[in-house]
């Protein structure tokens, strides 16, 4: 009874009224919980001992770590400015909402950034403009060993996994490819029920841990994969090495998040925590990675097949390629990733230290395959923050053939880059496998977008290198990506060595690329 007078009392105070007052008003039972509250968690600060500043700060701390939990937010709505957000500015974020929306993605009053800024790159432009072609060109996707040639887009769908992305994220890829004629990746999740069901063009990955054609003890089952790569809706098939997230390292599943539609896919028991490890059991050589991918040719009944990377070591890609001229075969495409890439969750250290960023390892792959004659009859993709038109150009004159894109597709789908990926928290229903938040989602308005959005952005990557005098991308030219470097000079492109010439390697390498090709081993990866 003290103790409740004495609260009454703190009532009074606070209020400017009487103690009886306080004790009849509506307010009391309500003001004396929220004070006995406050009471009850000071008490517990001041004798925890995880956080110092609670102890120091009893009560008032916790606002240092609310105000730490809507940081992110604070600063994508009220401090970054619409050029310098990461990983994706505002700008590139309102292009993409655009033209997944249908609406104009045009900006008044002249670009917000600073093009004299050393390492700015810049397209050149023509002054003998061309039209643009009615029809978007195509790559044809198969060398001389491939009998089910597949002809792919500019622009594609990038490895999203079903369990990484929610049903109806799935759906509506699917259904957005399907609708607009482009390729969708599965990524090494395995091939789900969803990204079957709307017929879009799959690309089926296939990684480490072997999902959806796996041995009961995470080996490779050629029959499972052979059965399954006859599904008409599976146009190429790919086997990932590394990814630009996180390059060299493996995953694992908690087996909470297995449920039975995950498990279907991937092949593995429901329930049961799962682990990729980072290394492949179908090859430990560059000759026998080179036999593998041949296999997977045949297996999947001719159609193209191929390889997935974040670039490390270029004298490893060119044991590759060694091994190629040996065995006499190679892939039929190449997708080189960025590290500057990825949807996933990813230790930090590997985010930002590990792996080349897209344009060196763009250059790596492109000058490997030229110098060695090889560039004619594989392809490469390119994928690692391709967002708008103007991406696309610059990774063709790099040297990709097509490109691949995750995070602005996520984009069209809704995503408020909020970076919740992991906490299975998205509020969108992206990235997230809470039914309640995956409803959210509208698969119908989402395919729409999607599709509106990879036709708008390839329509830009016509404006521009029609702008740039050229109509066919196998026609860009190195020259026509500048860099600047200083107020009196720009320099071309952005590569860390120049191209050899085509076959220069396997005669008289250049001084540049030299010592690595003297050091590749086609018969094993030197460190």
């Amino acid at each position: 009874m003290k103790r409740m007078s004495v609260l009454a009392a703190v009532v009074a105070a606070a209020t400017g009224c009487t103690l009886a007052a306080a004790l009849v008003s509506p307010w009391w039972w309500p003001a004396a919980g929220v004070l006995l509250a406050l009471t009850a968690l000071g008490g517990w600060d001041l004798l925890q001992r995880r956080h110092s500043v609670l102890r120091n700060y009893p009560l008032l701390g916790h606002l240092r770590f609310l105000l730490e939990k809507v940081r992110p937010e604070l600063q994508q709505y009220f401090i970054e400015r619409n050029f310098d957000g990461r990983p994706f500015d505002r700008d590139v974020r309102s292009i993409v909402y655009a033209r997944a929306k249908g609406t104009a993605a045009e900006e008044p009053f002249g670009t917000e950034r600073d093009v004299t800024a050393p390492g700015y790159p810049f397209l050149v432009h023509s002054m003998a403009p061309v039209p643009k072609p009615d029809t978007p060109p195509r790559v044809r996707v198969g060398g001389p060993e491939c009998t089910r040639p597949y002809d792919m887009a500019l622009l594609n769908v990038s490895a999203m996994s079903f369990g990484a992305l929610s049903s109806h994220a799935i759906l509506a890829l699917n259904g957005g490819a399907a609708r607009g004629g482009f390729a969708h990746d599965t990524g090494e999740g395995g091939i789900s029920e969803f990204h079957l069901g709307p017929g879009g063009d799959l690309v089926w990955e296939i990684g480490t841990g072997y999902f959806g054609c796996r041995t009961d003890d995470g080996g490779f089952d050629a029959r499972q994969f052979a059965d399954k790569a006859a599904d008409d809706r599976v146009k190429c098939v790919s086997l990932k090495l590394s990814q630009g997230a996180k390059p060299g390292i493996g995953g694992l599943l908690p087996g909470a998040k297995v449920d039975a539609r995950i498990a279907r896919a991937r092949g593995v028991p429901e329930g049961e925590t799962v682990v990729s490890p980072p290394y492949h059991r179908v090859f430990s050589t560059p000759r026998e990675l080179v036999r593998f991918v041949a296999r997977m040719r045949e297996l999947a009944g001719g159609k193209p097949a191929g390889i997935k990377l974040c670039v490390g070591s270029r004298v490893q890609f060119l044991a590759v390629c060694k091994a190629m001229l040996a065995e006499g075969t190679a892939p039929d495409f190449i997708l080189v990733d960025g590290s500057e890439g990825g949807t996933g969750a990813a230790p930090l250290g590997f985010a930002d230290n590990v792996g080349a960023p897209l344009t060196q390892g763009l250059a790596a792959v492109h000058g490997a395959l030229v110098g060695t004659g090889l560039r004619d009859r594989v392809r490469i993709g390119a994928a690692g923050k391709v967002a708008t038109g103007a991406d696309i150009v610059r990774r063709l004159v790099e040297g990709a053939d097509y490109t691949n894109s995750a995070r602005a597709m996520m984009f069209a789908l809704g995503c408020l880059q909020t970076q919740r990926c992991h906490a299975n928290t998205c509020p969108v229903g992206v990235t997230t496998q809470d039914p309640r938040r995956v409803r959210a989602l509208d698969v119908a308005d989402k395919t729409l977008r999607v599709e509106r959005f990879q036709r708008a952005t390839v329509q830009s990557a016509l404006e521009i290198m029609s702008a740039m005098g050229v109509s066919d991308p196998a026609r860009l030219q190195p020259h026509q990506l500048r860099t600047y470097v200083d107020p009196r000079a720009d320099r071309p492109g952005d590569r860390p060595l120049p191209p050899p010439a085509p076959g220069q390697l396997t005669a008289t390498p250049p001084p540049d690329w030299a010592a690595d090709w003297a050091a590749a081993d086609p018969d094993r990866f030197t460190v």
